[in-house]
Parts: structure tokens; sequence; C-alpha cells
């Protein structure tokens, strides 16, 4: 059975990322979410981002559909709408959309695969398998 990549996996810039990470590490000392001031004091002070930048990216990353936001007063919260790994199955299945030749980009793909990742393959192949019976 083939499954139908989605239409288009969000694509993420450094900024977003960043942020993304920061909001996956601090999702379980969070379930309430994050407040655009405390993702700003997350980030690394390097950056020197203003507090404006931090919400716009928020939002932007609202509008994909990555973060949920709730309202606590006059500020929101943001949360993960999924997990990492969600991120990265959904980014994978519309790369693989995007090929002309699925097969022969897998192909590539595992060529550089180490043994371990080629275990962990097999081992979810094997799960997958079991699960539709």
């Amino acid at each position: 059975m083939n499954v139908p990549p989605p239409p288009s996996a969000p694509r993420l810039g450094d900024l977003e990322r960043a942020v993304m990470e920061l909001l996956w590490s601090g999702a379980a000392d969070r379930p309430q979410g994050a407040s655009v001031r405390e993702v700003l004091e997350g980030l690394p002070a390097d950056r020197d981002l203003a507090y404006t930048t931090v919400m716009t990216v928020l939002d932007r990353l609202a509008k994909k559909g990555l973060v949920t936001r709730e309202r606590d007063g006059r500020a929101w919260r943001y949360t993960p709408a999924g997990t990492r790994e969600s991120l990265t199955a959904e980014t994978m299945r519309a790369s693989l959309g995007d090929a002309t030749d699925r097969r022969t980009a897998l192909l590539h793909f595992l060529d550089g695969a180490t043994p371990e990742e080629l275990d962990d393959l097999r081992a979810a192949l094997s799960e997958v398998e079991q699960r539709r019976g």
C-alpha cells in the first residue's frame, strides 16, 4: 500500500530550527508551553535577537502548523504541535515525493547508511510489517 506524501513538508530556517529545538527540549518541563520571552531567553545570547524577531518566528511556525499557541493573559504560550521525529518523517516523505524515481533515491540514501542505521531500518520495517499483519 502506497501512502502519498504530504503536499509539502515545512522547511525550517536556522532560527526556526533553533526555536523548535528549544521548544522540543523543554516540552516535558513546560507542558503549558513557552512564552516569546521564555523562548528569547532560552536562545544563545550571541544571537542578539529582538523580542519582535522571536515573536515573528513563532507566528510563522504557528502558521506552518509546527507549533500551537494558547492565550495566557495578554501573551501567547507556544508548544510543539508534534515531535522532532514526526517532523523528520514528514520531511523524508516530502523529499521522496519530490523524487522522480523513489527507489533510486532510497538506494542513494541507504548507500550512505551505517550498519547501525541499517539495523534500525530493518527493525523499523519489521515493526511496521507486524502492525499491518
